[in-house]
């Protein structure tokens, strides 16, 4: 199998829709008229008499909008049967015809699935599409999959929105500028070869559908991908993410991006991370049907940094998702966390259950406050794996160690528990014995390779983000231990009974999932995942089992309202 480094000739794959994204109209067109008692191919000589200056055509380039296209196909087809001797039942309705064609055919899911393998492994993806304006409201509920369109592929121009259709050469010259690539580097999957011929004549490479295997093989012929294989989750770009800004009644600024609509799930990052740790989440959630809001916690990226240690506290931390939420009037939310974000969600849910639709907790495990037992004073006779955050508790020394070599930090950090992972001596390189090594970063190599969990791009990211936050607010959480305790006695005794789902990872070394065995009294509406051949880094290590079982969770939260427990006070 060749790589994408030895097949750098081409750079784009364009996709048409229907036809091979979508299941064939031309096979629901004739289906739809045989149902009806009329011949196969009725009403789609109906569409084609004419062009390229019919009805249909002049309402692909955007000349006619769907309303006026349904009158003259009634009008044709009225015309034509009587010539033909033929009758129209009284139960045929082009209008239903359309709303068919418009939101009824499915989805080819072996065809996305290759497109999602080829911009995972660095092609652009792009769509071309003969469409319509639609104007009537019956027919306003496209496909599910149209959702994805825009979030999945890099570009989509539709016909009717450029006053160009194919098979003119011009659709495909403006799709390829439009994707920043030259027709030679472009390949482009049509099921009609009359729309090839417009491609064909500006150098780009055609592939014609026949079938979802046959189109496969050829497209992995012509990249080097292997287009079968299960695609890992796109991850979300950073550019053509919502991203907003809230300022806090104390004056703090929180940073957000935001995709999709529907129920909303607000997501809560761990350290040292930001909104970008659930990138692999986003796209998938906002697909799924879900408003989906990845914050910059307090502290983080472009969010405010108070130089306080009080400022981070949970009770301060809570208050932020809460003013998030208020400025984006949303009543309930379900809140996922990770890390110290799987902290406050957990936090969340039981200071206030009334803004709290559901909670999962990824790797965190919910830890009921336990009045007689300080967790900083346990953590200094028994340090452990905890180890670290008490090298972390002095304001300025871990601070000046994790900023002087940001990428090697991150190339330590977002390692996997995995033999390419490994480097020579990195098991005596625990988070037990930082105090000891003298830092967190002492002992590890200069030249450490990119870990399998992020790319270059993605590094960059992170870099970036942390040349503008520093560490100082990120390692303040870790200074709000005794404190946090403290605030959270109030809360002694009480149980959270939102939804909640509990996450654990097998190889999570400080996180364990043995951690969260007690948590099933004081969570009665638990639901569990357990993630196999995982360590922290649950969201880029194991994205697709995590997208699938948080996917599986919240759809079920929102179909079913009649299993939640409640408390039972008899009199």
């Amino acid at each position: 199998m060749k790589t994408i480094s030895q097949t750098m000739a081409f750079k784009a794959v364009i996709f048409d829709i229907g036809g091979v994204l979508l299941e064939s109209p031309i096979k629901y067109l004739m289906e739809f008229a045989t149902k009806h008692g009329l011949p196969p191919t009725f009403m789609l000589d109906e569409m084609r008499k004419g062009a390229p200056n019919n009805a249909m055509c002049q309402c692909e380039r955007g000349q006619l909008a769907v309303s006026q296209l349904v009158e003259e196909l009634h009008k044709g087809a009225t015309e034509s049967a009587k010539k033909q001797n033929l009758s129209i039942p009284s139960a045929f309705s082009v209008t239903e015809m359309m709303k068919g064609l418009l939101c009824d055919l499915r989805p080819q899911r072996e065809m996305f699935n290759a497109a999602i393998n080829l911009k995972n492994n660095g092609f652009k993806i792009g769509v071309v599409t003969n469409d319509f304006t639609v104007d009537l409201p019956t027919m306003n509920s496209p496909p599910e999959c149209f959702r994805s369109l825009n979030i999945v592929f890099d570009d989509l121009v539709e016909s009717c929105r450029t006053g160009l259709r194919k098979p003119e050469p011009e659709i495909y010259d403006l799709a390829c500028k439009r994707l920043g690539v030259a027709p030679q580097e472009t390949i482009f999957v049509d099921d009609l070869g009359g729309n090839l011929k417009g491609a064909n004549s500006l150098g780009i490479t055609t592939v014609l559908f026949k079938d979802a295997q046959s189109t496969l093989k050829k497209l992995q012929e012509l990249t080097g991908v292997d287009v079968y294989q299960e695609a890992d989750p796109i991850s979300v770009d950073t550019d053509r993410v919502c991203h907003g800004l809230v300022t806090t009644k104390e004056g703090v600024r929180l940073h957000y991006v935001e995709m999709g609509e529907g129920p909303a799930i607000i997501l809560c990052h761990g350290f040292p991370e930001s909104w970008y740790s659930w990138r692999k989440q986003i796209p998938a959630l906002a697909m799924a049907g879900y408003r989906v809001i990845a914050l910059d916690q307090r502290g983080y990226g472009d969010s405010s940094s108070p130089p306080d240690i009080k400022a981070y506290s949970h009770d301060h931390l809570c208050k932020d998702v809460i003013a998030v939420m208020d400025s984006l009037n949303i009543p309930m939310a379900t809140f996922i966390g990770h890390d110290w974000g799987g902290a406050i969600v957990w936090k969340l849910a039981i200071g206030y259950p009334e803004r709290t639709r559901g909670v999962v907790g990824v790797n965190t495990p919910y830890f009921p406050p336990n009045p007689n037992s300080n967790p900083l004073e346990q953590m200094h006779k028994k340090p452990g794996v905890f180890d670290y955050q008490l090298y972390f508790q002095t304001p300025g020394v871990a601070e000046a160690e994790l900023e002087s070599n940001l990428e090697k930090l991150f190339k330590y950090f977002f390692r996997a528990p995995t033999r390419q992972d490994y480097f020579p001596g990195r098991e005596k390189l625990g988070v037990h014995n930082v105090r000891e090594r003298g830092g967190l970063l002492a002992g590890v190599p200069d030249d450490l390779t990119m870990p399998s969990l992020i790319t270059e791009k993605e590094l960059a990211f992170y870099v970036k983000e942390f040349k503008k936050s520093g560490f100082r607010g990120p390692l303040n959480w870790y200074r709000n231990i005794e404190e946090n305790w403290r605030n959270s006695l109030k809360f002694a005794g009480r149980k959270i009974y939102a939804p909640a789902l509990m996450v654990t990872a097998e190889k999570d070394l400080v996180l364990t999932p043995a951690s969260s065995r007690f948590m099933e009294p004081w969570v009665p509406n638990l639901s569990r995942l357990h993630i196999k051949n995982c360590g922290h880094w649950t969201q880029i290590e194991r994205p697709k089992e995590l997208n699938d079982g948080l996917l599986n969770w919240l759809n079920d939260l929102h179909g079913n309202e009649t299993s939640i427990k409640s408390p039972d006070a008899k009199l």
